[in-house]
Parts: C-alpha cells; sequence; structure tokens
C-alpha cells in the first residue's frame, strides 16, 4: 500500500514538474517564468522529500530544507530585481 502511494506520489510530483517547465518555456512575462521557476522548486523539494521517505534517509531532509531557504532567498532578490524594473 505505501509503495503504491509512492508510485502515485512520484508520478503526480513529475507530471506537476513537467508543467511548470512547459510554462516556463512558454510564460510570456517574466514574471511568469519566475512563478514557473518557484513552482518548479517547490515540486522538485517535494520530490527530494519522497525520495527521503522512500529510501528511509533522513540526511534528504536537510538537503531538502536547505532548498529551499535557497529557493526563497533567490525568489525575493529576483522580485527585488524585477520591482525596480528591468
Amino acid at each position: 500500500m505505501v509503495l503504491t502511494l509512492l508510485s502515485v506520489s512520484f508520478y503526480v510530483i513529475l507530471l506537476a514538474l513537467l508543467t511548470s517547465f512547459l510554462r516556463f518555456l512558454k510564460g510570456p512575462t517574466c514574471v511568469d517564468r519566475m512563478v514557473a521557476l518557484d513552482t518548479m522548486t517547490v515540486v522538485g523539494i517535494s520530490l527530494i522529500v519522497l525520495l527521503a521517505v522512500s529510501a528511509g534517509r533522513n540526511i534528504y531532509l536537510d538537503v531538502a530544507l536547505v532548498y529551499a531557504l535557497l529557493s526563497f532567498l533567490g525568489g525575493i532578490a529576483v522580485a527585488r530585481y524585477l520591482e525596480r524594473g528591468i
């Protein structure tokens, strides 16, 4: 049962990653691309957490936490850059 749920979650996360990547490629404005990139990082973090649960390795959770913090800081930096105009 757990393996089935992990497999289904894996495919749903991959689908979300693919749709976000398509939005990133197609996004007409920089803001759309930034939101798509932020979505891809959140989906990537959930993929890392899923891998941590399936592998039973807690060190991956630390990696996901650091990745989330860096993603948040990157998002703020890009938002500040876009706020002042390109």
